[in-house]
């Protein structure tokens, strides 16, 4: 549940990030680069929250250990966000 409510705020930063990039210059700028990091980082995110819940879901119904497979899953949708936060500041120049 973090995870997912991490995914749709980071994914809304994102977003907001592209609506407001209002001057890219194109000596260093590249809104399509721009663009595609935060639309991978956000899909990443977005993989890695689902497959990681279903994991987590399927180990307690077993009543298996669960918590790896959940703090993989904030951990690897973390980093996938963060990645895209940086691939964005790359590509605009900042």
């Amino acid at each position: 549940m973090v995870a997912v409510v991490g995914w749709v705020a980071a994914a809304g930063v994102e977003f907001m990030f592209l609506a407001f990039t209002d001057y890219c210059p194109p000596d260093r700028c590249s809104a399509d680069r721009a663009a595609t990091a935060v639309m991978l980082s956000v899909s990443a995110a977005a993989v890695c929250a689902l497959v990681g819940a279903v994991c987590t879901i399927a180990c307690l119904v077993r009543r298996r250990l669960a918590w790896p497979f959940a703090t993989a899953t904030l951990v690897l949708s973390v980093g996938a966000e963060l990645f895209g936060v940086v691939g964005y500041f790359a590509a605009v120049g900042y």
